[in-house]
């Protein structure tokens, strides 16, 4: 693997991190969503909003150049980490969790936490590797297809 940037995502990275989310839609939640749910989020550009509400706040990974994937937390919550479909399984979504864990921790939270559903067991696998313990399960009311959140978090220091 090329060597990796971690660094604050820029305005230029905009399209990039849309094409990340989309990616991510598309291989990881498309087959499990509701057609209405998937159709929802199409028709309201969810991930396209979400980056531009929200990309000043994103860590990007970026190798040769092109964004590799991205992280975006606020206070101890991990909001969203995602990792192109290409990069998957090179570690990218572990550093970027040890960094945002990094900063976390420097801005005196004692945990960090995030969720995924149950049918992602790529994420759970990759979170539960890197010391992340399952806290809770409930209903997933965002995507109204019938999921079930789990809830992860990591004591830090």
């Amino acid at each position: 693997m090329a060597e990796m940037t971690i660094r604050k995502a820029q305005a230029s990275d905009v399209s990039a991190l849309k094409q990340v989310l989309q990616e991510t839609f598309e291989g990881t939640w498309l087959p499990h969503v509701s057609a209405a749910s998937a159709q929802r989020y199409v028709e309201t550009d969810i991930g396209g909003r979400y980056v531009e509400e929200s990309w000043p706040d994103f860590i990007v990974a970026e190798i040769d150049g092109a964004i590799a994937g991205m992280i975006h937390w606020r206070g101890d919550f991990i909001e969203a980490v995602h990792v192109r479909a290409g990069h998957q399984g090179q570690g990218i979504g572990g550093k970027l969790l040890a960094h945002a864990e990094q900063a976390i921790a420097a801005a005196g939270f004692p945990q960090v936490r995030l969720e995924t559903d149950t049918f992602n067991e790529r994420a759970q696998s990759v979170y539960k590797a890197v010391g992340y313990v399952e806290k809770d399960r409930y209903p997933d009311d965002e995507w109204d297809s019938g999921f079930t959140t789990v809830l992860f978090e990591k004591q830090l220091g």
